[in-house]
């Protein structure tokens, strides 16, 4: 029989019809003459009636089916009853009259129930992700992926873009994450790496003519996991040649507004995404990707601190330190000391040694330190626009240890008092980034974004010899939404004098620069034209959309927190005979108790 429509599209413009459905068996109600199966395809579900009336051939068959057996079926639409009607049912008014039916396939007892709302580890979800992925609101979440790409295809498309694949096999070169290597069989002891981004070859495209390139790329990072990141991902990727950098943000203001349109049926006007310098947004939030949701920001009361009889405040003061605050929006019935003891714990690793926290009272501020405060309640509530009910907390540290701690203190409490419209979003640009950060594990410099970017044209002197590069400021562009980075961009050096400078910023020698980009300075001596662009993560705004936590939700095959993947079991050693005798590689050796078992991670 050949399907006629998907169950889950069959409404009440269909009664009297005669249609043909397959799909998978969601219930089963045996009533012995009657039986009701709700079938269900991508679409969703509609119920189907057998009965001896219509079929006996096909009650009998029905009478074989159970839970996700696949079956097909020939049937008549017919209208509800009123007191049948199911009106949480997109079919819900009508019913399929069953004349002929099959079992297609027949299944054993699945391990969790195919329905949105389960009671399953994630562990379970990922060995079985072919029946997770059954589930409605799996299906839908990889829509939304498949509309962000279309919509961008149409988008690209309609601007004069070209999409043009770039390689998955390519050179290691030292961007910033540690690369995967592929070996060479045909160069024993040499090694591909999987790119980390297009980056390179984008902008070998700009020099070789085509002044508008996107691709829905792969990309790949051997990094520690969170729940917005995976080894591998997908960006949506694009450059342009002889553009600004405003013109640029338009730009891709416009795309991301086709795609909410497309994919979330939400307007944005991408004229009015806000433009925030990262020190104004350092200072403000305390991160560089805000959450502007949140009404409430930080408030720096240093010189008010300075004069305190706190010691912490005067003497973080004293020492270079600052002492900033947020003021929690009636919060102070909320917390408890417990659960302020908790984000003093919580804090220690951003480096915070400790958390001050009064609540705000009629008769003055109410806390641990409040006798210490209580002198400056009109200059700190004054300062930080602080109401009766509200409960303040401060961090007096290093300006870093401060940012970190309290971004999350902000968004933690928001969420906690449910402050944060979850129908909002809130995109903002975030600008004029610094163009090194010192990178304190590895004590270096090393390029906020990568070592390609452009300074701002008033700190070029800044990569002269004898100055400070890391005074330098870069044109620089990250999109954020709700709290999240979805992309990074910036403008491109496109001259070799100047990518020589920063990359001698960055500790390469002129021989170490050739070795590892040589091909890039080779091809910006033949004439680079004026090129930007930026990658949004098609994952990450994916989980956004579908308004979930991790992006596993929105990846079909994703690997779990420890980088492996239940389900195929993968990574797994290889033979020797692979090792050694294709690759000419070294095969490890493992006592029998020490084999690695990815099943168990």
């Amino acid at each position: 029989m050949k399907r006629t429509t998907y169950a889950g599209l069959v409404d009440e413009s269909y009664i009297g019809k005669d249609i043909v459905l397959k799909g998978w068996v969601q219930t089963r109600r045996d009533l012995g003459a009657l039986i009701f199966i709700s079938l269900r395809d991508r679409e969703g579900l509609v119920q189907l009636v057998f009965s001896e009336e219509f079929s006996k051939a096909a009650l009998a068959v029905a009478d074989k089916m159970r839970t996700e057996y696949v079956i097909e079926i020939k049937g008549t639409v017919k209208a509800r009853t009123e007191k049948a009607i199911n009106h949480d049912l997109k079919t819900g008014r009508i019913e399929v009259e069953v004349h002929d039916a099959s079992i297609l396939a027949e299944a054993k007892t699945v391990p969790f129930d195919i329905e949105d709302k389960i009671n399953a580890s994630d562990e379970l979800r990922l060995k079985y992700r072919y029946l997770d992925l059954r589930r409605p609101v799996m299906q839908k979440n990889l829509r939304i992926r498949s509309k962000i790409t279309k919509a961008t295809h149409d988008f690209m498309d309609s601007e004069g873009f070209i999409d043009i694949e770039t390689p998955y096999l390519a050179k290691s070169t030292p961007e910033g994450a540690r690369d995967y290597l592929v070996p060479s069989r045909v160069y024993p002891g040499s090694f591909y790496a999987l790119p980390q981004s297009p980056q390179l070859f984008k902008q070998l495209l700009m020099g070789a003519g085509f002044d508008r390139y996107y691709q829905v790329a792969r990309a790949f990072r051997d990094e520690d996991l969170r729940g917005d990141r995976q080894p591998e991902f997908t960006q949506l990727d694009i450059e342009m040649s002889f553009m600004e950098q405003d013109e640029i943000r338009d730009l891709v203001g416009q795309w991301v507004a086709k795609i909410m349109q497309d994919a979330a049926g939400v307007y944005v006007d991408a004229k009015t995404i806000p433009v925030l310098d990262w020190a104004d947004a350092m200072q403000r939030f305390g991160t560089d990707k805000p959450d502007l949701r949140i009404a409430y920001e930080l408030n720096d009361i240093s010189d008010i601190a300075a004069d305190s009889t706190f010691g912490v405040f005067s003497t973080t003061i004293a020492n270079g330190g600052v002492v900033k605050g947020i003021a929690v929006p009636q919060g102070a019935d909320h917390y408890s000391r417990k659960d302020l003891d908790k984000y003093t714990q919580y804090i220690e690793r951003f480096g915070a040694k400790g958390l001050a926290w009064v609540k705000v009272t009629a008769d003055g501020f109410n806390g641990p330190v409040a006798k210490f405060l209580n002198d400056q309640f009109n200059e700190i509530t004054t300062k930080m626009d602080a109401q009766v009910g509200d409960l303040l907390l401060f961090v007096a540290a290093k300006e870093k240890v401060v940012a970190g701690s309290l971004d999350y203190l902000r968004r933690d409490t928001a969420k906690q008092l449910g402050l944060i419209d979850q129908n909002k979003w809130a995109f903002t640009w975030i600008i004029n980034w610094p163009l090194f950060e010192y990178q304190e594990e590895e004590d270096r410099w090393i390029a906020a974004h990568h070592p390609f970017t452009m300074p701002n044209v008033e700190d070029l002197h800044f990569l002269n010899e004898g100055e400070d590069p890391h005074q330098a400021h870069a044109q620089s562009y990250d999109l954020v939404l709700n709290g999240y980075e979805l992309g990074s961009g910036s403008i491109r050096i496109n001259t070799m004098d100047i990518q020589e400078k920063m990359l001698k910023a960055l500790g390469f020698t002129n021989e170490s620069a050739h070795e590892a980009f040589g091909f890039l300075l080779d091809a910006m001596e033949f004439g680079f034209p004026p090129l930007g662009g930026i990658a949004l993560g098609l994952d990450r705004l994916a989980m956004i959309l579908a308004k979930q936590d991790n992006i596993r939700e929105v990846i079909a095959f994703p690997k779990n927190s420890k980088a492996s993947e239940p389900m195929t079991q993968a990574p797994q050693p290889v033979s020797k005979k692979q090792l050694v005798d294709d690759l000419g590689l070294t095969a490890p050796t493992y006592a029998e108790s020490d084999q690695p078992n990815m099943a168990e991670e």
